[in-house]
């Protein structure tokens, strides 16, 4: 892989993992501000109201996914993606400085869902912007292993959430992380915001939008009337990101608070254990995609899904008794390689089903759809189970997540192969002028 490639690459993903930081802060550090914002009720009402304003931030992710997608899809990728970081820039100050309820009653939550919402927009866009660029700046032959960067990027940005979780948890008393310290990474996640809005306004666009001229004709790009015309496709993005995005938020965001609340190990404990195990997670990444990039992205697809199909019941079970830094993290492991088949390649293979003209959009809405449903509300629905004491009963609901997917995956043709430049685009044919005479062909 040449200079040029690593460099579209590396600005792709620093500004990915600012991106995935900021979103990932408010889960990892729902536990501190929760009380912070809804004083009433007991711990898990608390987080349960947390996690349901995370969940309208993923609400907003399908009008994210179409403003954005079509931005990235009639203005190129750069505009698209230096749009999303100004705007998750924007909302991590918002929450660095929203009011307590002490300060401004519920005004602060307010505050505070105003956030989340344009994090919704801004990360309903990054997905498929960053998917689209980092495919298509791949060399030939490599698109499995560049993509894969994009989960790299992501985990990155949640380590360094969590690595900053066990600092301050280390260095501040219980009281001042609960008071005031849990805005010290939102301060972070702005500044970062900041560096990679600069990295992107020079970043360089992709060989395969610029010379893009046929296809999709230019007053389509972007439009929903195009994506209408690929509507199998869309549908198969939808399907084949249900199974995945659930079991990917279960052992990311929501695994922390399941570890501290569910199978009482103490806060740092937890944090220690998805900090260690998303290192190794994420280094994972580019070795599966590049497995891809030789065997095909079905055999990975599929073994994710019978992993996660068979194995999410017994996983779940034994970490809510794994009562021990080892045991929990050996456990945790073993979900995060599973999910690897999934996450490592999932997308090079939704930019490898759409033309160039709609590809940003083809992957964007399709995808933020599943997340609405599906990723956004996994800790939600966690925590409900819990709260009416049937908590195994979503270990239940991941597993019958992964074994629609795998259906999906069975049933889906191999995308490996494809030549971006190449396929084909089925626009819809311009409508007959009616007041004309129609002459039939001959």
């Amino acid at each position: 892989m040449g200079r040029e490639h690593w460099k579209k690459i590396w600005v792709g993903s620093a500004g990915n993992m600012v991106e995935w930081f900021d979103w990932f802060v408010y889960a990892s550090f729902a536990t501190y501000f929760a009380g912070a914002f809804f004083p009433e009720g007991n711990d898990t009402a608390k987080l349960m109201n947390t996690a349901g304003i995370f969940a309208v931030g993923f609400f907003m992710r399908p009008v994210g996914g179409w403003l954005l997608g079509r931005v990235g899809d009639r203005k190129g990728r750069k505009a698209a993606l230096t749009l999303t970081v100004t705007l998750m820039s924007a909302s991590a100050i918002l929450i660095a400085v929203a009011p307590t309820y002490s300060v401004a009653g519920y005004g602060g939550a307010a505050v505070l869902l105003i956030a989340r919402l344009l994090q919704g927009l801004s990360v309903g866009g990054e997905y498929a912007a960053s998917a689209t660029y980092l495919t298509e700046a791949s060399a030939p032959g490599q698109r499995g292993f560049a993509s894969s960067f994009q989960y790299v990027s992501m985990t990155a940005g949640q380590i360094l959430g969590l690595g900053i979780q066990i600092i301050l948890q280390r260095t501040m008393s219980a009281d001042a992380l609960h008071s005031w310290g849990w805005r010290i990474p939102f301060i972070v996640g702005a500044l970062g915001a900041a560096v990679v809005f600069y990295l992107r306004r020079n970043m360089l666009e992709t060989d395969v939008y610029e010379e893009s001229g046929a296809g999709t004709p230019a007053g389509e790009r972007g439009t929903i009337r195009a994506l209408l015309a690929h509507k199998r496709e869309a549908f198969l993005v939808i399907a084949l990101t249900m199974g995945g995005t659930v079991a990917y938020y279960t052992y990311t965001t929501y695994l922390t608070k399941y570890l501290s609340n569910s199978a009482g190990l103490p806060k740092q404990t937890a944090t220690l254990v998805s900090f260690c195990a998303l290192i190794i997670f994420a280094c994972l990444q580019p070795f599966a995609g590049r497995l891809s990039d030789r065997v095909g992205r079905r055999p990975l697809l599929i073994t994710f899904a019978l992993g996660s199909t068979f194995l999410t019941v017994p996983i779940m079970t034994m970490l809510k008794h794994a009562g021990s830094f080892w045991p929990a993290l050996g456990l945790s492991l073993l979900a995060l390689v599973v999910i690897t088949g999934y996450t490592s390649i999932n997308a090079c293979v939704k930019a490898e089903l759409f033309p160039t003209g709609v590809r940003a959009l083809g992957v964007a809405l399709p995808y933020a759809i599943a997340n609405a449903l599906f990723g956004g509300t996994a800790e939600y629905v966690a925590l409900w189970f819990k709260d009416a004491g049937r908590e195994s009963g979503f270990y239940w609901y991941v597993a019958g997540c992964a074994a629609v997917s795998l259906i999906v995956y069975l049933s889906m043709r191999e995308t490996r192969d494809i030549d971006l430049a190449r396929v084909p685009s089925t626009s819809p044919a311009p409508t007959p002028d009616l007041s004309k005479p129609q002459v039939p062909a001959a």
